[in-house]
Protein backbone atom coordinates (compact mmCIF):
# COMPACT_ATOMS: atom_id res chain seq x y z
CA UNK A 1 0.00 0.00 0.00
CA UNK A 2 3.17 2.34 0.76
CA UNK A 3 4.33 1.97 -2.93
CA UNK A 4 0.99 2.77 -4.37
CA UNK A 5 0.69 6.08 -1.89
CA UNK A 6 4.02 7.28 -3.25
CA UNK A 7 3.14 6.28 -6.69
CA UNK A 8 0.08 8.24 -7.07
CA UNK A 9 1.55 10.90 -4.47
CA UNK A 10 4.35 11.36 -6.78
CA UNK A 11 2.16 11.78 -10.29
CA UNK A 12 -0.40 14.10 -8.25
CA UNK A 13 2.50 16.30 -6.92
CA UNK A 14 4.50 16.95 -9.81
CA UNK A 15 0.91 17.75 -11.85
CA UNK A 16 0.06 20.17 -8.88
CA UNK A 17 3.31 21.35 -8.97
CA UNK A 18 3.46 22.57 -12.06
CA UNK A 19 0.16 23.79 -12.58
CA UNK A 20 -0.18 25.64 -9.38
CA UNK A 21 3.11 27.39 -10.01
CA UNK A 22 2.57 28.54 -13.51
CA UNK A 23 -1.07 29.88 -12.12
CA UNK A 24 1.13 31.45 -9.31
CA UNK A 25 3.17 33.48 -11.56
CA UNK A 26 1.66 33.69 -15.20
CA UNK A 27 0.09 36.63 -16.11
CA UNK A 28 -3.41 35.90 -17.34
CA UNK A 29 -2.69 36.53 -21.17
CA UNK A 30 -0.19 33.65 -20.41
CA UNK A 31 -2.38 31.14 -18.57
CA UNK A 32 -5.03 31.53 -21.41
CA UNK A 33 -4.41 29.40 -24.10
CA UNK A 34 -3.84 26.70 -21.78
CA UNK A 35 -7.16 27.77 -19.11
CA UNK A 36 -10.07 29.73 -20.58
CA UNK A 37 -11.63 29.80 -17.31
CA UNK A 38 -8.75 32.60 -16.02
CA UNK A 39 -10.73 35.43 -17.81
CA UNK A 40 -13.94 34.75 -15.77
CA UNK A 41 -11.87 34.68 -12.36
CA UNK A 42 -10.15 37.82 -10.46
CA UNK A 43 -6.40 37.53 -10.97
CA UNK A 44 -6.07 37.22 -7.10
CA UNK A 45 -8.31 34.15 -6.84
CA UNK A 46 -6.27 32.70 -9.85
CA UNK A 47 -2.83 32.95 -7.71
CA UNK A 48 -4.47 31.98 -4.52
CA UNK A 49 -5.44 28.86 -6.46
CA UNK A 50 -2.07 28.09 -7.55
CA UNK A 51 -0.98 28.88 -4.21
CA UNK A 52 -3.10 25.93 -2.81
CA UNK A 53 -1.76 23.87 -5.38
CA UNK A 54 1.79 24.04 -4.66
CA UNK A 55 1.25 23.73 -0.81
CA UNK A 56 -0.97 20.73 -1.53
CA UNK A 57 1.68 19.14 -3.82
CA UNK A 58 4.27 19.64 -0.70
CA UNK A 59 1.39 17.97 1.37
CA UNK A 60 1.01 15.23 -0.41
CA UNK A 61 4.93 14.07 -0.23
CA UNK A 62 6.85 15.70 2.82
CA UNK A 63 4.95 15.12 5.90
CA UNK A 64 4.95 11.09 4.74
CA UNK A 65 8.80 11.20 4.06
CA UNK A 66 9.67 13.60 6.89
CA UNK A 67 7.48 12.08 9.48
CA UNK A 68 6.92 15.83 10.70
CA UNK A 69 2.67 15.88 10.83
CA UNK A 70 2.19 13.07 8.52
CA UNK A 71 -1.47 13.21 9.00
CA UNK A 72 -1.31 15.99 6.69
CA UNK A 73 -0.91 13.71 3.59
CA UNK A 74 -4.86 12.78 3.62
CA UNK A 75 -6.02 16.92 4.65
CA UNK A 76 -3.87 17.12 0.90
CA UNK A 77 -5.61 14.67 -0.96
CA UNK A 78 -9.23 15.70 0.51
CA UNK A 79 -8.42 18.93 -0.32
CA UNK A 80 -7.09 18.30 -3.99
CA UNK A 81 -10.80 16.10 -3.85
CA UNK A 82 -12.33 18.77 -2.84
CA UNK A 83 -10.65 21.07 -5.27
CA UNK A 84 -11.21 18.90 -8.63
CA UNK A 85 -14.74 19.39 -7.23
CA UNK A 86 -15.42 22.40 -7.60
CA UNK A 87 -12.70 22.67 -10.57
CA UNK A 88 -15.15 20.48 -12.52
CA UNK A 89 -18.32 22.69 -11.65
CA UNK A 90 -16.52 25.68 -12.69
CA UNK A 91 -16.01 24.24 -16.13
CA UNK A 92 -19.40 23.47 -16.68
CA UNK A 93 -21.13 26.32 -15.32
CA UNK A 94 -18.54 28.31 -17.81
CA UNK A 95 -20.18 25.95 -20.92
CA UNK A 96 -16.93 23.80 -21.09
CA UNK A 97 -17.72 20.54 -21.60
CA UNK A 98 -14.05 19.31 -21.53
CA UNK A 99 -13.45 17.98 -18.01
CA UNK A 100 -11.90 14.77 -18.46
CA UNK A 101 -8.82 15.60 -17.13
CA UNK A 102 -10.93 17.10 -14.00
CA UNK A 103 -12.31 13.96 -13.60
CA UNK A 104 -9.02 11.86 -13.81
CA UNK A 105 -7.14 14.14 -11.30
CA UNK A 106 -10.64 13.81 -8.94
CA UNK A 107 -10.34 9.94 -9.43
CA UNK A 108 -6.56 10.18 -8.77
CA UNK A 109 -6.95 12.39 -5.26
CA UNK A 110 -10.05 10.17 -4.42
CA UNK A 111 -7.78 7.36 -4.82
CA UNK A 112 -4.85 9.11 -2.90
CA UNK A 113 -7.30 9.49 0.14
CA UNK A 114 -7.35 5.73 1.81
CA UNK A 115 -4.02 5.40 1.15
CA UNK A 116 -2.88 8.49 2.71
CA UNK A 117 -4.01 6.95 5.97
CA UNK A 118 -1.35 4.48 5.59
CA UNK A 119 0.38 7.23 8.06
CA UNK A 120 -1.85 7.44 10.57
Amino acid sequence: MTVAYWIAAALLAAFYLYGGGLKAVRSRARLRPMMAWVDSVPMPAVRAVGAVEVLGAAGLVLPPLTGVAPGLALAAAVGFVVLQIGATGVHLRLGDRRVALNLTLLAAAAATVPLATTWL
